[in-house]
This record gives structure tokens, sequence and C-alpha cells, in this order.
């Protein structure tokens, strides 16, 4: 027996697509969000190492579990998700630091990042609206949620 498989779930191919796009920029900036703090997490020194060592902790182990729910609302709209470090340099918003920057700036280049994801969100939230894809919508609000809370704290503590 073959597969159906023709995507009908009440969205246009076109908005299929286009949304897919947009969550595979959301995808990768969330990526390089992650290695991000992840490498602030193995590299931070000083005063506040285990605040922020532990802080940073939460914050990607949170990240990796979205990276998943994105890439597989991707699949969900029929499109391949990307996963090679090319694609999400490609597609990235958020630059890579070289380096290992002080304290205060792994403070400043996260909340910076954080706020970048936010204005990703919104780009493709305005598509998952447009096309009536409730499901891409709550997952993009979910995350906005997140991301605007997490900048929050982060530019408190600077």
């Amino acid at each position: 027996m073959s597969q159906n498989r023709t995507i009908n779930i009440g969205i246009s191919d076109q908005d299929r697509a286009s949304i897919a796009q947009g969550l595979s920029h959301l995808l990768a900036d969330s990526y390089t969000l992650y290695l991000q703090t992840h490498n602030f997490h193995w590299n931070v020194t000083g005063p506040q190492f285990r605040e922020l060592h532990l802080m940073f902790e939460e914050h990607y182990t949170e990240l990796a579990t979205a990276v998943d729910e994105i890439a597989e609302r991707i699949r969900t709209l029929g499109y391949p998700a990307p996963g090679t470090y090319k694609a999400f340099a490609e597609l990235s918003s958020i630059k890579e630091v070289d380096g290992v920057p002080a304290p205060t700036e792994m403070l400043v280049l996260l909340t910076e990042a954080h706020e970048q994801v936010v204005r990703t969100c919104r780009e493709v939230l305005g598509k998952a609206q447009e096309a009536d894809d409730e499901s891409s919508a709550s997952l993009i609000s979910d995350r906005m949620v997140i991301h605007e809370k997490t900048a929050w704290m982060l530019r408190s503590m600077l």
C-alpha cells in the first residue's frame, strides 16, 4: 500500500512553504543561540561563575527542547528541517562569537541574541497568522514569551 504524500491540513502549499522557511530561520537562530549559550556555560569565569554557569545550563537545556519542536513543526508542514552548521550559518541572524568574552559581555551578547530571536519570531508569526496556521502561531508565540522573559532577566543582571 503506497502512502499518500499530499499534505492537506487546510494550509496552501505556498503558505506552508513560506511558514517553513520562516521557521527554518527561527530554528537557525535558536540553534545558534543554543551553541552560544553552551559555549558561555563552559567558559564563564569570575565572581559570578556559579550563578552564570547554572543559569546558562538552564537556558541551553530549554533551547535544546525548543530546536526539536521547531524542526518537527517544519517537518509537519512537509519540508526538510535544516540541520547542518553550514545551513544554520546561512540562515541565522545571530553571529558567532570569537574567543571567550568577559562575563558581562556574555550577558550583553545573550540579551541581544534573545532579542533577535524575538524579532525573528515576529516575522514568521505574521506569516502563520495570515495562513490561519494556529499550530505554528502557537509554537512561535510560546517561543516569543520565553525569549522576551529571558532577555529581561539577562538585562536585569547588567
